[in-house]
């Protein structure tokens, strides 16, 4: 038996699939590939930088979906079906939107796959396949599993090796797809697994794909300290709450974190409650000086997560926005357009309000373009969102902004490896900013997902 897996790409650029250069190892998939019993050859296909070879043979493929590839995923689904190749969808879009994706598969997947996928397999074997399994969540992800690292051999991936911690964060914002997904639990694999995990591959720069490492303080100082003899570098997602503890920042520190992607999301409170952001209450009234301060003094090179388009924000208040981070010198920024995933509570009080574009199912129109607003702001037009949104963005990532953040001696200048480090990755992801900008989903055009 041979199984396929797939990462989808997002979409194209004109006639050609967006190749991303700056690309990570899909995570996901090595760890189903782990779950797979041995006697079952396993081959992946990255769409996001390959060729899918649909006529080579395959019995069962599985493929992984989030919202910004839903389109995407479902035309490669079509394409093993006209073949007659049985397909299985999972992700985080599967939970969020079960009975569209079921349109477009002949089985899904329904939660974290651990405790299904064997079983999966074996209806498939027995011609006994479901339509849906739904899986529990388990209270120690990933136990006892080892991600399969050979399937990302020769892929291109950037140098950093991914793993996970926890899965989920114990605040529930109000537009974020994995709180609807976690339901604002938060779940944690033992810590010797981790260390295990990381001994079984040769990098020591590491990325913990975490929703936030930092949610359960004393479950993160055990890993921190279990991490310190190990004497790697990593980064990951955190919330700005751990500056309360400081034997947790010093014992992060010490494990070798360089930095964390840190969700500021906005500068203006108002917009902190309507978002339900709890970490970040009160603290954006003095516009987070103290915690900057702290970030600095800890030496974290911090990218900084920005969310645009809160009904409190105005074109003037995002440019601010803007501004605030390259007066901070943060390492990174991100400026994200506020997205309605499905069966948030953002998504339903938009949809309530009568304020979603595109017939509402954005990830699916023809006319959707990545990071355009996909929604009616209350101060200013879709397009005037996704104008200001995108001047953020160049001005962020300008020549002149990069050399300026660069000059930030306690963090970006620190040492020589987190300065050559700053000046590897700004470049990278300036490019990869205008790339991306209006780049449409799927690659087969003018024609409408079902959904």
């Amino acid at each position: 038996m041979k199984l396929v897996l797939i990462k989808p790409n997002i979409g194209r650029r004109e006639h050609s699939l967006y190749v991303d250069e700056g690309r990570m190892e899909p995570l996901q998939l090595g760890i189903l590939a782990a779950l797979t019993p041995r006697d079952i050859e396993v081959v992946m296909y990255d769409d996001r930088m390959e060729e899918i070879p649909y006529d080579e043979p395959a019995d069962l493929v599985a493929i992984t979906v989030e919202t910004f590839t839903a389109r995407r995923a479902y035309e490669i689904g079509r394409e093993y079906q006209k073949r007659g190749v049985t397909t299985v969808m999972g992700g985080m879009h599967v939970m969020l939107t079960p009975e569209e994706v079921k349109k477009h598969a002949d089985a899904i997947i329904i939660g974290d796959a651990e405790n299904v996928w064997r079983e999966m397999l074996q209806d498939f074997v027995k011609n006994e396949l479901k339509k849906e399994y739904r899986a529990e969540q388990p209270l120690i992800p990933q136990k006892g599993v080892i991600t399969r690292r050979d399937i990302f051999e020769g892929k291109g991936y950037l140098p950093i090796t991914l793993l996970q911690f926890s899965r989920g964060c114990k605040y529930y914002c109000n537009f974020c797809a994995s709180s609807a997904y976690f339901r604002g639990k938060h779940f944690c694999r033992e810590v010797n697994e981790v260390v295990e995990e990381i001994k079984s591959q040769k990098r020591k720069l590491l990325f913990f794909v975490d929703d936030n490492i930092v949610s359960d303080f004393e479950k993160a100082k055990e890993l921190f300290r279990a991490l310190i003899p190990l004497k790697v570098k990593w980064v990951s997602q955190g919330s700005i709450d751990m500056l309360e503890d400081m034997e947790l920042m010093e014992l992060m520190v010490k494990s070798g974190c360089l930095g964390l992607v840190i969700g500021f999301e906005s500068i203006n409170e108002e917009n902190l409650v309507a978002a339900a952001k709890g970490a970040n209450k009160r603290r954006a009234l003095d516009n987070y000086k103290k915690e900057i301060k702290e970030l600095r003094r800890w030496g974290l090179q911090t990218w900084a997560a920005f969310t645009l388009g809160y009904d409190g924000d105005t074109r003037e208040s995002i440019k601010e926005t803007c501004r605030f981070a390259i007066r901070n010198k943060f390492c990174f920024a991100a400026y994200n357009i506020l997205m309605p995933y499905p069966n948030t509570p953002l998504y339903k009080k938009l949809k309530k309000e009568g304020r979603l574009l595109y017939e509402g199912k954005w990830w699916l129109h023809e006319e959707y373009r990545f990071n355009h607003a996909s929604f009616i702001p209350k101060n200013m037009s879709a397009v005037e969102l996704t104008e200001v949104s995108f001047w953020c963005r160049k001005v962020f990532n300008s020549p002149w902004s990069i050399f300026k953040r660069a000059l930030e001696p306690k963090t970006n200048m620190r040492t020589l490896y987190r300065f050559f480090t700053y000046l590897i990755y700004n470049p990278l992801f300036r490019k990869e900013v205008f790339k991306k900008q209006g780049m449409r989903f799927g690659f087969t055009e003018g024609k409408k997902a079902n959904g």
